[in-house]
């Protein structure tokens, strides 16, 4: 397994798959399918020519499994943090570390570019992905009731956060 940094050659693999993530699992993300569906491939290009935001992916055999973005604040008062967005491993490639591998790659490079914290939300209930985070030093400081609805279903996002600066 590779793990690098996506670029604009993996565009279609990366929409293909995200677009299966948000058919497949709509309760884990903000957007919905329809949303990311309508959305032109010129626009989903956009994510690997932007000059902030990062995104990771996981490969095998040329394979993407899975990937995970990192979106730096460009307001003055909050460039010190950053968000982890958008992360997903296909789940037949489930308990084999992609997960933690693409977390891992992501605040290496968090770390390395004088970022002090990563905040993140998971859906309530998706204990697997809150362990992931969990184990990767993430602490939950909040849950937002109801903050999405999927099919006439609310279901509440965790609010994450991890020190970046805290020594071990």
């Amino acid at each position: 397994m590779q793990i690098r940094r996506l670029t604009i050659a993996d565009a279609p693999a990366y929409r293909a798959l995200r677009l299966r993530s948000f058919r497949d699992h709509p309760e884990a993300f903000t957007t919905s399918y329809e949303e990311l569906e309508q959305q032109s491939f010129a626009d989903m290009e956009k994510r690997f020519t932007s000059a902030h935001l990062k995104f990771w992916g996981a490969f095998e055999n040329s394979v993407l499994l899975g990937y995970v973005g990192l979106e730096p604040e460009l307001r003055i008062k909050c460039r010190h943090k950053a968000t982890l967005i958008g992360m997903y491993v296909a789940p037949e490639q489930s308990g084999r570390g992609i997960g933690r591998a693409l977390v891992e790659a992501l605040l290496a490079e968090a770390r390395a570019s004088g970022l002090e914290s990563i905040v993140l939300t998971v859906t309530d209930g998706n204990d697997g992905a809150i362990r992931l985070y969990e184990h990767c030093g993430f602490r939950s400081f909040g849950v937002e009731p109801r903050a999405i609805k999927v099919g006439g279903r609310a279901y509440g996002k965790n609010h994450m956060y991890l020190d970046l600066t805290a020594t071990s």
